[in-house]
């Protein structure tokens, strides 16, 4: 059974921003008004997170790159009083937004603090809407939305190999999700966790790989691979 899993180089990552972008126009993720923003309106899917080092005047700035880390035991699925949120065969964290009754209980619970809640009816502009993905649904105000790891472009590759007549291979998947695809630097990798052989895989044994927060017993199917 394939287990999709990401590695994220920070050595690479030049924090540039282009997976932030890119996750939001393949999946549709609305663009909050100033003053939504400011009342804690924004929606994310991938977040670049500045991390600083040191004090002035020395201080160091680095971007740490953090979509949903897909738990192996996630805490959000847990605490769904409605099962709007639930874990699929291949491991992926997933949502049906026309479950969710925006209890944000999944909210609470999550650890990385991925999950976002629709506070506004979201907006586009009809210049904007020309480019929405039909590929993927829209969601309401009142409910709870995140990383999917682009489940939708997943299935399509499965609907592609499937009229080939053959299996997924490590090249199909390595830049799959929009954040990898985007990223000029190729610090993202997508791919079979559960396939020794994969580029993930191989990438996750490293010396310089880690989790977040490894120790609250989540296993992340996020990995990093820490700075030389």
């Amino acid at each position: 059974m394939t287990r999709w899993g990401m590695v994220i180089d920070l050595d690479k990552c030049s924090g540039c921003g282009e997976c932030v972008l890119a996750c939001k126009s393949e999946n549709n993720v609305p663009t909050a008004e100033p003053e939504e923003a400011q009342k804690g309106g924004a929606l994310l899917w991938m977040q670049m997170l500045p991390l600083s080092e040191g004090s002035y005047p020395h201080v160091r700035t680095r971007f740490f790159p953090r979509p949903c880390m897909h738990c192996e035991h996630p805490p959000c699925v847990k605490v769904c009083p409605v099962g709007a949120t639930y874990q699929s065969e291949d491991g992926i964290t997933a949502q049906i937004h026309a479950r969710c009754i925006g209890c944000r209980y999944c909210t609470v619970a999550c650890p990385y603090t991925v999950r976002c809640f629709n506070w506004f009816t979201p907006q586009w502009p009809e210049e904007f809407r020309r480019m929405l993905n039909p590929d993927v649904s829209l969601r309401p105000k009142g409910v709870v939305e995140k990383c999917t790891f682009c489940v939708q472009r997943i299935q399509r590759l499965k609907d592609r190999i499937r009229q080939e007549g053959r299996s997924i291979r490590d090249e199909d998947v390595l830049r799959l999700p929009a954040c990898a695809e985007s990223c000029p630097s190729q610090a993202i990798t997508f791919g079979d966790r559960d396939d020794p052989d994969s580029t993930v895989s191989r990438l996750s044994r490293s010396p310089r790989a880690f989790r977040l927060q490894e120790d609250l017993g989540t296993h992340p199917k996020v990995v990093y691979l820490s700075e030389g």
